[in-house]
């Protein structure tokens, strides 16, 4: 059995579906762990481009079974329209599991999300306004709707005007907004509730199959490290665990199961949203990193913030994460620069430091502290081997190497699967 867990280790967008998409290749089973559609991947297959919110990257394969785990929280309305555009364009998919654990994103959550961040005014938080935090939120406070509740035509009936009634007296009497309709939603639901039924399993006990057979199974994050509930720059943070440790509770299984973490990263570093960013490009270097990574989200088309490689966090979250190996994605983009630059540690009051702060305020001041290295002119797409890459691109990889103490295992020079070259084999 081999059990890989794949994890971003920047602020999410490292190019993670594309990296699920190459390694679903040996995988008999790839499992999404936590987050929802407030993120996603977009993955190029030849000609195709496919943007994937939910149903992990695996789907685009034949014969792999795709888990959607408990620690998931699911929009019915946008999986479907995943499932029905999966079918339209593939005319199959692969078996599709998802967690009756999982919880379930109602119209009130996503009202709500959008009504509190436009409440936070110049201190929000950057949410994508999608029902995610609200939904958490519910699961934590014990009044949340999981998908075996959603099911339940009575059962959910009760638990939907429990939640109404409270949900409704906050819309109406903070926010002076009109309140929810109870049949309306119910019976939306309830069309949903009818589609999602043979999906819908329990997941934890297929894993566990699976690794009591000895199968190769990857374990797919949403977002980064560095968003993480408790270990990202809180409160800029999701809500949920994309840590290595996400992994165990949001599938439901020990942390004894996993062999490897595979942590990617770019080769430069990008956030969505608000927070502090040490190393942010804000001049027409960072507006060329855009253009030429084409950085704008795809859950939200938002532009993305770019800038320089930061080792700080990179160390940070192999140590929260226990990464055994780097992805570096987008190294192609790279190309053309005379001189590259990787932040080795920050200042802060005239101090050196070289490991990740833990108070946020001091994090937002740090500065970063660059090392420059030599760049390279050619174009890295067509390259088949990492030692056919140009002396001073194959010299930035191993500095990345040495600062963070983790091999590279995979580096990526274009979308496609093929612009992959494999250094050490992760199954």
């Amino acid at each position: 059995m081999a059990a890989v867990v794949l994890v971003g280790a920047q602020w999410g967008d490292e190019g993670k579906g594309k990296l699920t998409d190459y390694l679903t290749e040996k995988a008999d089973m790839v499992v999404r762990y936590q987050g929802g559609n407030n993120a996603g991947h977009t993955v190029v297959v030849g000609t195709e481009e496919y943007k994937l919110h939910l149903i992990p990257s695996g789907i685009l394969y034949d014969n792999k079974v795709c888990v959607i785990g408990n620690g998931v929280v699911l929009d019915p309305a946008i999986l479907l329209e995943e499932i029905h555009s999966l079918t339209q364009r593939i005319g199959k998919h692969a078996r599709l599991l998802i967690s009756s654990n999982a919880h379930v994103i109602m119209p009130y959550h996503r009202l709500l999300d959008q009504l509190q961040e436009q409440s936070l005014g110049e201190a929000k938080i950057g949410t994508t306004g999608r029902g995610i935090g609200p939904a958490y939120m519910d699961k934590t406070a014990r009044t949340g709707i999981r998908v075996s509740d959603l099911i339940d035509p009575e059962l959910f009936a009760e638990k939907l005007k429990n939640n109404l009634a409270g949900k409704n007296l906050v819309l109406t009497k903070i926010f002076a907004v009109p309140p929810l309709e109870y049949e309306e939603i119910y019976q939306e639901y309830l069309t949903y509730a009818d589609e999602l039924r043979p999906f819908v399993t329990d997941t934890s006990l297929e894993i566990s199959k699976y690794i009591r057979a000895e199968r190769r199974i990857l374990f797919e994050g949403a977002q980064g490290i560095l968003l993480d509930l408790d270990h990202g720059t809180y409160p800029y943070v999701t809500s949920s665990h994309p840590t290595a440790g996400g992994a165990c509770v949001g599938a439901g299984i020990g942390p004894s199961c996993i062999q490897r973490v595979l942590g990617v990263a770019k080769a430069y570093t990008t956030r969505v949203g608000e927070g502090p960013f040490p190393t942010e490009l804000t001049d027409e270097v960072g507006d060329l990193l855009r253009r030429n990574g084409r950085e704008f989200g795809t859950t939200t088309g938002r532009a993305r913030r770019c800038g320089w490689f930061d080792s700080v966090i990179a160390r940070y979250s192999g140590r929260v994460s226990g990464i055994s190996d780097f992805a570096v994605t987008k190294l192609d983009v790279l190309s053309g620069f005379e001189r590259l630059k990787i932040c080795v540690a920050y200042q802060y009051q005239g101090e050196r430091i070289e490991e990740f702060p833990q108070s946020q305020k001091i994090f937002a001041q740090c500065e970063p502290m660059y090392e420059e290295l030599p760049g390279w002119q050619e174009d890295l797409t067509q390259i088949q081997r990492f030692e056919d890459l140009p002396v001073a691109a194959q010299a930035y990889i191993q500095r990345m190497e040495e600062l963070t103490g983790i091999p590279v295992s995979i580096v990526t020079i274009g979308p496609e699967r093929e612009q992959t070259l494999i250094r050490h084999s992760l199954f």
